[in-house]
């Protein structure tokens, strides 16, 4: 019989698609309790996916010994000092995006995980639509060849009432803008399937909303597998969309445009020629459909527990995330390009709020 992992919830927002995938993987893993400030938001998810407990206090979910894995679905601001509670705890550890706020802190906490013997596993959901698994397996096989241009648009709409929740658009509370916040799966999704940047230059700028933080950003990327990108966000298009378009020696691929899912299917991709197309369309023909998003992640994150194995988001995706974050906000801000990887003597490596950078 497979074991059932106990995870505590803490958070009333995005929590409820956290708890559609533990639902859906509901032979690995039970939801015995929620916590959350928001009462009424609270009680209401614990009606909806039949969870027998709501708590206020997060502290009394550290010391219980019913409890597996702490799933944090909170506010940016308090994700560190969760995540390190729960670790010393002798929890596992969910932390939604963006993960901390400072390359200092993945690194930090890559110690403390060390050290306790748990396992901290970032989320990137978006990785685990079909449309982008079959680039990465057509890659994994050397199908596709050299990688050339990568561009990525993240165009989607915020009004002022989203930015109303006290919380955002705040450096200090949602730690960055749209580049950090909104941006961030479709450019995890570059250093999935090409590694780690190289260098980036960076323009920002706030141009429609009454917010501390960026709602629009250029980037300019060059990847170390020699490989350049073009990375556009706004939190200012009426029309949204996301679309990723990778352009290789033997093959095009683009996403669909669907904001929000554009890791799933239909995906184009269009082969050099006739021939190579047939070994593209052959390739991903034998490629077994699997669950996506939460749901997928949640499946392969009990893999690894029960096998001992790295998680399938680990805590060096996230840095490789953060620090193209770093390094757009100090090219923005110092008008120069800006290497990467961002170590400990870089002058943003602690934070990049402006107050604290």
């Amino acid at each position: 019989m497979t074991r059932k992992f106990r995870v505590a919830v803490i958070g009333a927002g995005i929590a409820e698609r956290h708890l559609t995938g533990f639902k859906w993987n509901e032979d690995l893993f039970e939801v015995p309790v929620l916590c959350s400030l928001d009462e009424e938001r609270g009680r209401k998810l614990c009606d909806e996916y039949g969870i027998p407990e709501y708590v206020q206090d997060a502290e009394t979910l550290f010391s219980r010994d019913d409890i597996d894995i702490i799933d944090i679905c909170t506010p940016p601001h308090s994700h560190f000092d969760l995540s390190r509670r729960a670790l010393e705890a002798g929890k596992h550890v969910i932390c939604e995006k963006p993960l901390f706020g400072s390359v200092a802190d993945v690194d930090a906490m890559a110690e403390i995980a060390s050290a306790t013997g748990r396992t901290i596993m970032p989320i990137f959901q978006y990785r685990y639509g079909m449309g982008l698994q079959k680039l990465k397996r057509l890659t994994e096989l050397g199908i596709t060849g050299r990688a050339f241009l990568t561009t990525i648009e993240t165009h989607w709409w915020r009004s002022p009432d989203y930015f109303a929740v006290d919380w955002r658009g705040k450096w200090k509370t949602e730690l960055g803008g749209g580049l950090l916040g909104h941006a961030i799966h479709a450019h995890d999704m570059l250093n999935y399937i090409h590694g780690p940047c190289d260098e980036v230059f960076a323009y920002g700028a706030t141009l429609n909303n009454p917010i501390e933080t960026e709602d629009t950003m250029a980037l300019a990327v060059r990847m170390k597998n020699g490989s350049l990108a073009a990375l556009s966000m706004t939190l200012n298009s009426h029309d949204e969309i996301s679309r990723l378009r990778f352009c290789f020696e033997n093959v095009t691929v683009e996403s669909i445009l669907e904001p929000y899912t554009m890791g799933r299917d239909p995906w184009r991709f269009v082969a050099k020629d006739e021939a190579h197309q047939r070994v593209v369309d052959a390739a991903l023909a034998e490629m077994p459909k699997t669950e996506d998003g939460y749901t997928r992640q949640f499946e392969l994150f009990h893999q690894a527990l029960l096998e001992g194995g790295e998680p399938p988001v680990t805590l060096q995706d996230a840095r490789n995330s953060l620090e193209l974050v770093t390094a757009a906000y100090h090219s923005d801000r110092t008008g120069m390009p800006t290497p990467m990887p961002v170590t400990a003597d870089h002058p943003l490596y602690r934070s990049w709020l402006p107050e604290l950078g």
